[in-house]
């Protein structure tokens, strides 16, 4: 069954659509203001990587023709929503943690209790637009952004939804910084519609990317070598996965001659949300011209496993 990316919503700050991503705006631009584009009912007590999510869901639901001014224009059940985030509500839980190591559990916040969940990204997106599919949080390392797409995908394939919402998002603040020591975060969420042929058409939406081989394992090396095939097409463009050092500290022999797409150079290290930024990128890039295909890849052999995703341009871009 052919899985199709049949909208995206992208949320950042030098980049408010797919094709942004390629050529994005500049580098002083402003944080994004989540109640300037969902407004500020049901923003309050929420954690940024929650407001932010709800921005990109939004986008990508409305990208897809999936909600218009009267809500969902299909079942609720037949949406599914995966999020990645590795640091979404970092900040709370130090919060909290802080407040019972200086007092007491007693004195912690009942409205820090919900955000505390480590799902309660995925969740808090499902309730808002009424998504009532399979709900999976995942905060997976490196690979996650990749696994989120992954695991879309296969809950359509099963059978279990016709379309899941794949989110990517990380916030950037103290917590996250002092934990990981980065300072140059993402600050923003991705989302991409995933969908079945079949049901695109069925609605008539075009799609705007198709999802190809996926491989996780152990290994950059090996994994870009089974994305490859028995037939070994090359691809016309590689994302690269995050390194401390950039895309230049790459081994130069892997996907040698393969044009190389750093996307936390432009945007900041991005973390679990990566893999949904790389695919939302990619059908910006078909958008543009691009004619594929492109290979996503995150976690490097200083991971605990990495993974790779191939990117189709459809027949119709």
């Amino acid at each position: 069954m052919n899985v199709l990316v049949s909208g995206v919503g992208v949320v950042l700050p030098r980049a408010a659509s797919a094709a942004e991503l390629i050529e994005p705006g500049p580098a002083d631009a402003p944080p994004v203001e989540p109640k300037d584009l969902v407004g500020k009912k049901g923003l309050r007590y929420k954690d940024r990587a929650t407001q932010l999510a709800y921005c990109a869901a939004r986008a990508a639901l409305q990208d897809a023709a999936l909600v218009d001014e009267e809500g969902l224009t299909v079942a609720a059940g037949s949406v599914a929503v995966v999020v990645s985030s590795n640091y979404g509500n970092l900040d709370t839980v130090t919060r909290a943690m802080d407040t019972i190591t200086r007092e007491t559990a007693a004195a912690g916040s009942p409205m820090d209790l919900p955000n505390a969940s480590s799902n309660v990204v995925a969740s808090s997106v499902a309730i808002r637009f009424g998504l009532r599919g399979p709900n999976l949080m995942l905060c997976n390392g490196a690979t996650s952004g990749l696994d989120a797409l992954r695991w879309g995908a296969g809950l359509i394939r099963a059978g279990r939804v016709s379309r899941a919402l794949a989110l990517g998002v990380e916030p950037d603040n103290a917590a996250v910084r002092a934990f990981t020591g980065a300072d140059r975060l993402l600050d923003g969420a991705v989302g991409v519609v995933l969908e079945s042929e079949e049901s695109a058409a069925g609605r008539g939406v075009p799609g705007l990317a198709v999802l190809g081989a996926e491989v996780r394992g152990a290994g950059l090396a090996a994994s870009l070598a089974r994305l490859a095939g028995p037939a070994g097409e090359r691809p016309a463009l590689w994302q690269v996965p995050e390194t401390d050092a950039g895309a230049d500290a790459l081994p130069a022999d892997l996907l040698d001659g393969v044009p190389r797409d750093d996307l936390g150079e432009r945007f900041g290290t991005a973390s679990g949300a990566l893999g949904v930024l790389q695919c939302a990128a990619a059908v910006g890039w078909f958008a543009r011209g691009g004619a594929g295909p492109v290979v996503a890849s995150a976690g490097t052999d200083a991971d605990d496993a990495s993974a790779g995703l191939v990117l189709l341009r459809p027949a119709a871009v």
